[in-house]
């Protein structure tokens, strides 16, 4: 499950990335504008993932169940969900192009942030979150190469209408925004036929044998849709509270511009450890349900292994090389190329300390806790990065380096302190949790 996830994770990725690379040929500022927008769309992810957590395992449960009526019913609830998730989206795009006067930017990276994230946030309303329904409907079939697929038809289409709007009618970032939001339409139609293709199996299957309905359908979907939301959400509000920082510094366009370059690149060299950890979820609540929590002990120790292979072996040597060139390719100004040349080869750093975090919450999801991953991320990114972010910034430039290394460092440092008390609250769990597996096993044995 995890080889499809990981292409279609990395094509995902890809589809921001495209958009940094294609703002780098328009200037700093419309690369600022990404980077200004990212905590809006990190809310649309976490509105989405949560959505399709919910219900995702909702639909397996009863899928395992052969239940048929409590899949229409979540399948019927969800809709509600996405129509009034997609009209507050619509709200949010248009308030960014109403207040992003107020924010106090440059004139010209208010004017490509006004409308890069007023058409992204409203547009992506539609085309993003009508696609939790496929998604999670596919996910629940086990067809993960459909995921694939999905992502890599968004990507094309928005590389070719990147191009076509940028270098042929010459749109400049309302084209960026918009061949991103038209690119995920192809994504969600592919999702629906396919979506629409396993069903119409199921259904023909004949396979539901038991009429029982859930009665608390919002409870089960939101039991690990809420937990799992606000945890994004607390994602998206570092990169917001960094760009706040940043509007502080000297030079405000340049470091914020650099750091989005950090940010794309970081998240598409995390791409292969989210992928393992979603893939992580069913694996841990299925040897959970067996009572094999060595089993998931042993996965997680695997799964910390090749992360930490890939990050030393792969994203390492390629940053250490290629962090310049990189850096000059996406950046306008020599100030711009300096800093995310620097913040560039912390990324191999960024992902060894963010692997704990992306691997840890699954498992006690696999529990059907969501809680212990929301206190995790209120302890990363709200106790910690802030104050250690600034006291980054003050040092660096107490020893004369730009107040952004310190910054950067600040808050890796954040993320280490939070993956090492995930960790060790999930050893601790896993522990607890030994005897009982161990009791289950040999009741299962017996049997």
């Amino acid at each position: 499950m995890s080889a499809p996830l990981v292409v279609s994770f990395w094509m995902r990725s890809a589809f921001t990335f495209v958009d940094t690379a294609y703002a780098a040929t328009l200037g700093d500022s419309a690369v600022a504008a990404i980077g200004l927008t990212a905590p809006f769309e990190f809310l649309m992810i976490a509105v989405w993932v949560g959505l399709s957590t919910g219900l995702t395992s909702g639909l397996s449960r009863a899928m395992g169940a052969r239940q048929g009526a409590r899949i229409e019913q979540y399948l019927g609830l969800t809709w509600k969900l996405v129509v009034a998730t997609s009209i507050a989206f619509v709200a949010l795009g248009a308030g960014i192009w109403a207040l992003a006067p107020r924010f106090g930017l440059e004139p010209d990276v208010e004017r490509d942030f006004r409308i890069y994230g007023a058409v992204l946030i409203a547009g992506s309303a539609f085309t993003s979150f009508w696609s939790v329904i496929p998604d999670s409907l596919v996910k629940a079939h086990h067809d993960t190469r459909a995921t694939m697929w999905a992502g890599i038809w968004s990507n094309v289409i928005n590389v070719v209408l990147n191009t076509l709007f940028l270098f042929v009618f010459h749109w400049g970032v309302f084209g960026i925004a918009l061949s991103t939001v038209i690119g995920r339409l192809g994504g969600l139609v592919y999702a629906l036929v396919q979506a629409g293709r396993h069903e119409r199996r199921r259904k023909a299957a004949d396979l539901d044998t038991r009429p029982e309905r859930d009665p608390r359908p919002a409870r089960a979907l939101l039991a690990l849709a809420v937990p799992s939301s606000m945890t994004f959400a607390l994602m998206g509000a570092e990169v917001g509270l960094v760009n706040a920082l940043l509007a502080t510094l000297r030079n405000p366009t340049e470091g914020i511009a650099a750091y989005s370059i950090f940010y794309r690149v970081q998240m598409f060299a995390l791409t292969p450890i989210i992928a393992i950890g979603v893939a992580m979820l069913p694996y841990a609540a299925r040897r959970f349900g067996a009572g094999d929590v060595a089993g998931v002990r042993r996965g997680l120790r695997d799964a910390g292994l090749a992360s930490a292979a890939y990050a030393a072996l792969l994203v390492g040597p390629v940053m250490v090389a290629g962090a310049r060139a990189l850096a000059d390719a996406l950046s306008e100004s020599e100030l711009t190329a300096a800093y995310a040349a620097f913040a560039l080869r912390l990324v191999p750093i960024s992902v060894v300390v963010g692997t704990p975090f992306l691997l840890c919450r699954p498992i006690f999801e696999g529990l059907g806790r969501g809680v212990p991953g929301l206190a995790v991320a209120a302890i990363r990114y709200v106790v910690l990065t802030a104050p250690l972010a600034w006291i980054g910034m003050r040092i660096a430039e107490r020893m004369g380096e730009p107040a952004l290394y310190g910054l950067l460092v600040g808050t890796l440092t954040a993320a280490a302190v939070a993956s090492a008390v995930f960790y060790g609250w999930v050893a601790a769990t896993l522990r607890a949790l030994e005897p009982v597996g161990m009791a289950g096993e040999r009741e299962a044995a017996r049997a």
